[in-house]
C-alpha cells in the first residue's frame, strides 16, 4: 500500500489539532476551575449539577425572602412598640384627668394633648414600609388603612388577611398583621363583658368594670341592674327574668351568674346599669370617647357620676388595647424567632448543596495541571514531527 504525501500531511495536521483541542480544553478547565464545561464531558454529573444549582438558587431565594420578612416584621414591631408607648401616655393622662380636683380648663388641656396622641396613633397605624406599602392594611397594601369617618368614628379600609412569604419548601411566614386585629377588633370592657350606666341616671352611682369570678357559672347575656326602691336593687336578664336582687350597700359586691361587680355612690330610684357581652371596639374610638368625656365633664353630682363612669370605661378599654398590642407583638416576636431558625437551616442546606456541587463540578487542579503539561508536551512533539515530515520530499534533495 502506498501512502501519499497529502495523507501524511493531513495526519500531521490532524494530530496537531487534536493535541491543541485537548490542551485548550484543559486550559479552559483550569481557568474556570470546573471539570464539566459542556454536558458531554459528564452527562450524569451535568444533570446532577443542574439539579443542585436549581436547589441552591431556590434556597438563596428563601434566604432573601427571610431577610425581607425580617425587615418588615422588625418595622411592624417597632411601630407596635411606639403605639404601646403612646397608649401608656394616654392612660397616664386619663388617670390624671379622672381627678375631681381638676378644673374644666385643666381637663381641656389634657384633652388637647390627647388629640395630639390620637393623631400620632393614626400616623403610626398608617405607616408604610421601604416599598411604600402600608404595614397594617392586610393584603390591600396600597390602600391607606385607617381614616376618620367624619362622624366621630373611624373606618378600616384594609382587609383581614395576611401576606405570606415562602422561607423554605414547607414553611411560609406572615410578614404582617392586618389592622383589623391590631387596632380595630379590641374587645371592650374587661374582655368578657362591659358595664354601662344609663345616661338618664339621676344618682351618683359609679359602676366598676367587674369580672368573671366563676367561669363555669358565667352565662353571657345582657343584664340590667335596676334600683327599684331606695337601697335595693334587682338584676334581670335580656328576657326580663329576675336573676338576683338584694339590699344595696355602696361599694359592696353584687354577684350573679359568675359575674361580680361593685357600685359605689348613691343611685336613685329608677337608675339603671347594664352588663353586656364585650364587643369589638377600635382603639381610636377609645381615645375619642376619652376626649369627649374630658371635654364635657358637667357640673351636677349626676354629671360627675356620668363623667367618672365614662372615664372608668375608657381606662378599661385602654387596658384591653394595651393587652392587644402586647399579643400582636408576641406574635411578631415568635415569627422573628422562626425566621432566625429557618435562616440557620437554609444556611446549612446551602453549605451542603454547594459542597456536593463542588465535588461534582470542581476541578482537581493537581491532576489537571499535570495533564495539561502532558498535552502540551504531546503538542510540541506533534509539531516537531510535522516539521520533520515536511522535509521528506524529493524537492529537498534536488536543490
Amino acid at each position: 500500500m502506498r501512502v501519499s504525501t497529502s495523507q501524511i500531511f493531513r495526519q500531521g495536521v490532524d494530530s496537531i489539532q487534536s493535541q491543541q483541542a485537548a490542551a485548550s480544553k484543559t486550559s479552559l478547565q483550569v481557568a474556570n476551575g470546573k471539570r464539566i464545561l459542556v454536558p458531554s464531558d459528564d452527562p450524569a454529573g451535568a444533570a446532577q449539577g443542574l439539579e443542585l444549582g436549581s436547589a441552591i438558587e431556590t434556597t438563596q431565594q428563601y434566604q432573601k425572602n427571610a431577610l425581607l420578612a425580617e425587615a418588615r416584621l422588625n418595622h411592624a414591631e417597632s411601630l407596635l412598640e411606639a403605639a404601646g408607648t403612646n397608649l401608656l401616655r394616654v392612660r397616664e393622662l386619663a388617670v390624671q384627668g379622672n381627678n375631681d380636683s381638676l378644673s374644666a380648663q385643666d381637663r381641656g388641656f389634657i384633652a388637647a394633648e390627647l388629640r395630639q396622641r390620637l393623631d400620632e396613633l393614626l400616623t403610626l397605624a398608617n405607616s408604610r414600609d421601604a416599598n411604600g406599602e402600608y404595614i397594617f392594611a392586610g393584603t390591600r397594601s396600597h390602600t391607606e388603612p385607617f381614616a376618620p369617618d367624619g362622624a366621630g368614628g373611624f373606618n378600616y379600609n384594609g382587609d383581614d388577611r395576611q401576606r405570606l412569604l415562602q422561607i423554605s419548601a414547607t414553611r411560609r411566614v406572615a410578614i404582617g398583621d392586618p389592622g383589623q386585629d391590631a387596632f380595630m377588633a379590641i374587645p371592650n370592657g374587661n374582655g368578657s363583658f362591659s358595664t354601662q350606666d344609663d345616661p338618664a341616671n339621676t344618682g351618683t352611682g359609679i359602676i366598676d368594670p367587674g369580672s368573671v369570678n366563676d367561669p363555669s357559672a358565667y352565662v353571657p347575656d345582657t343584664y340590667t341592674i335596676s334600683f327599684t326602691v331606695p337601697d335595693a336593687y334587682e338584676v334581670r336578664d335580656s328576657g326580663g327574668a329576675l336573676v338576683a336582687g338584694g339590699a344595696y350597700t355602696p361599694g359592696a359586691s353584687i354577684g350573679f351568674n359568675g359575674i361580680q361587680t361593685h357600685i359605689k355612690g348613691q343611685p336613685q330610684v329608677g337608675d339603671r346599669f347594664s352588663i353586656a357581652p364585650s364587643t369589638p371596639q377600635d382603639v381610636f374610638s377609645t381615645y375619642q370617647n376619652l376626649i369627649d368625656a374630658l371635654e364635657n365633664p358637667g357640673g351636677t353630682a349626676a354629671d360627675k357620676a356620668r363623667f367618672h363612669n365614662a372615664m372608668n370605661r375608657a381606662l378599661t378599654d385602654l387596658d384591653q388595647a394595651q393587652e392587644g398590642f402586647l399579643d400582636i407583638r408576641a406574635g411578631v416576636g415568635g415569627r422573628l424567632n422562626i425566621l432566625d431558625s429557618q435562616r440557620d437551616i437554609n444556611e446549612g442546606a446551602l453549605v451542603s448543596l454547594n459542597g456536593t456541587l463542588s465535588e461534582i463540578q470542581d476541578l482537581d487542579y493537581a491532576e489537571a495541571v499535570a495533564r495539561l503539561k502532558s498535552q502540551l508536551a504531546g503538542l510540541q512533539a506533534a509539531q516537531q514531527t510535522y516539521v520533520q515530515f515536511q522535509r521528506l520530499s524529493l524537492f529537498d534533495y534536488l536543490r
